[in-house]
């Protein structure tokens, strides 16, 4: 029986698509979680799905977008608590094909390129201090828990 102490954390990745200086975000809306405010592509696992994998599939679904697994480049770990363990993944990707769009109406409102030195005032909390860490070179950050 497992130790009920381990600590279980979920796995979500996160795209840093790269444009020069430019990072891609989108505007969330009827979500239920950050509605209005801009985020990196991002998304969970699904069953027997590698991280890269989901990275890959989730690029497609959410942008349109079609990158390849080997041109990720792991840029930031975040290690955040909302209420459970959170294990953020963030992979920057500087090659792709095709051109941004808005393939879920639904949860976004639109696709946009901004600067890493000029983010949106309003972001989804832990994307930004992962973009900021991410800029500023630093691989890994942690949010969130009680010391």
């Amino acid at each position: 029986m497992a130790n009920e102490k381990n600590q279980r954390a979920q796995v979500d990745v996160h795209l840093i698509l790269r444009r020069g200086d430019d990072v891609l975000l989108g505007q969330r809306i009827n979500t239920g979680f950050g509605d209005g405010c801009w985020h990196v592509p991002s998304g969970h696992g699904e069953d027997h799905e590698s991280s890269l994998g989901t990275l890959v599939r989730e690029a497609e679904e959410e942008t349109g977008v079609i990158i390849k697994a080997k041109q990720a480049r792991l840029a930031h770990v975040l290690h955040h608590w909302t209420g459970s363990g959170r294990m953020a993944l963030f992979f920057e990707v500087t090659h792709w094909s095709g051109e941004p769009v808005v393939t879920e109406p639904d949860k976004c409102a639109a696709w946009e390129w901004f600067s890493l030195d000029a983010l949106p005032e309003q972001m989804i909390p832990y994307g930004r201090q992962a973009l900021e860490q991410y800029a500023a070179g630093e691989l890994y950050s942690e949010r969130g828990w009680q010391e």
